[in-house]
């Protein structure tokens, strides 16, 4: 441990919350030299919904090198990338009645959005951006000015501007869609009209919020009436972590852009893409660029993990068994605890408990890590016990991890009360 101490920069995060040093990963575990294994409900924030090391993925990456296939392109074509896009096209967007154009961009998700943003700002000559409350969208510096949390947004060092920020579904009790709307129709309302709305239709780090159908199906005529873009990122709640492949198809919205990265790589490969309208594509040849835009490995494993995955829809049933699995001990939990739980939050498998103080998660989840689970906090003041799991898990894997966090919680209600009393 000594070398990451002596030479790793202070900002790392993860670590310190699980100071262990992993030598290997399969599947939903992660593990040491020392032999030593840890369920893994990080699932690298959502970067390997298909789990560590998936066999199918792996053995189509190791077969692609060993024939020297191409690693490294920019942007020029490639038989990896057009099996990629071949099998977007006819796996994930067509029979989904979706028509979008596919920009790559740098190899992050905070780099999808910053290109979405400037291309909306572009296509409709407008500067101003709606993002919303507990928002999160990256730390870059236009990707930042979105998210709402004051930590990351404490970092930047200047002025972020370019955003007006709205409430949320659920925020305070606010109706945040007919403000909005009153705003867009008052010409002294001080409301720059937008270029685009940015939202997550569940917000991972803001605690999972969800947003209603019908609250989306609003949003969404909002939009259209005032001519103002509408973009999903579905960064982290995307490629199926909410039960279907893109967070919003319940709501039957079709956006104007969705931001994807994290699992849209399969492997945990970096990888990063904006969908667009057809007619949204008036970039000039290099006018948004970036030297690690043409990662041929991450295509090769996307490619085989959609085709793998989501060439029917059975894996969709294998995420909503597994949800339904983990609402039974949450609803439980929620019931027998109801002085260290307040609610349940999230969709699919992207779900959480919220407690009643970020204090009562973090002890929660530190018991986890000590008898064997990593598991993160969410929310404005992590307060959200959040679960993600790889997507791959199976049933047996998962009530293991539930048995870890029911002995986990039993623990801390123990605790707690002897300390009261």
């Amino acid at each position: 441990m000594n070398i990451f101490n002596a030479q790793e920069s202070n900002v790392q995060c993860y670590a310190k919350n699980f100071p262990v040093v992993f030598s290997s990963a399969k599947g939903c575990w992660l593990n040491t030299s020392e032999g030593e294994r840890y369920l893994d409900f990080l699932a690298g924030a959502g970067a390997l919904n298909y789990g560590h090391n998936n066999p199918v993925l792996k053995k189509a990456l190791m077969d692609y090198i060993d024939q020297d296939g191409l690693t490294h392109g920019l942007d020029m074509h490639s038989e990896a990338k057009a099996t990629f896009l071949e099998n977007l096209k006819n796996y994930i967007l067509t029979p989904r009645g979706l028509d979008y154009k596919v920009q790559f961009t740098g190899p992050t998700g905070t780099n999808a959005v910053e290109a979405a943003l400037k291309l909306a700002r572009k296509v409709k000559g407008r500067q101003n951006i709606v993002a919303f409350t507990n928002g999160f969208h990256g730390v870059s510096y236009g990707a930042l000015a979105a998210t709402g949390n004051q930590h990351h947004r404490g970092g930047a060092g200047m002025a972020l501007s370019g955003v007006t920020r709205l409430p949320y579904e659920g925020y305070a009790d606010l109706d945040g869609l007919a403000l909005f709307e009153a705003m867009l129709t008052d010409n002294s309302s001080g409301l720059d009209k937008p270029a685009a709305v940015i939202l997550e239709t569940v917000q991972g780090e803001g605690g999972l919020n969800v947003a209603s159908d019908e609250w989306l199906q609003r949003l969404s005529a909002i939009c259209k009436r005032h001519d103002i873009l509408l973009i999903v990122d579905d960064i982290q709640a995307g490629c199926g972590r909410t039960g279907t492949f893109f967070s919003f198809e319940p709501s039957g919205i079709k956006p104007d852009m969705v931001t994807l990265s994290k699992s849209i790589g399969g492997y945990g490969l970096p990888m990063a893409v904006v969908l667009l309208k057809p007619e949204l594509d008036k970039w000039l040849p290099g006018e948004h660029n970036g030297t690690f835009r043409g990662n041929n490995h991450a295509f090769v494993t996307a490619a085989v993990a959609i085709e793998a995955y989501w060439h029917n829809d059975e894996f969709e049933q294998h995420i909503n068994a597994r949800a339904a699995q983990l609402n039974v001990t949450l609803q439980k939990v929620l019931k027998q605890y109801p002085a260290v739980f307040e609610k349940i939050k999230g969709r699919g498998l992207m779900q959480g408990i919220a407690c009643h103080d970020g204090e009562f998660a973090g002890a929660i989840g530190k018991l986890c890590f000590a008898n064997g689970m990593i598991i993160e906090t969410a929310g404005p003041d992590d307060e959200v016990l959040k679960f993600f799991c790889p997507l791959t898990i199976s049933e047996a894997e998962l009530e293991k991890g539930l048995h870890i966090f029911e002995k986990a919680v039993a623990e801390y209600a123990k605790s707690s009360m002897k300390k009261a009393s």
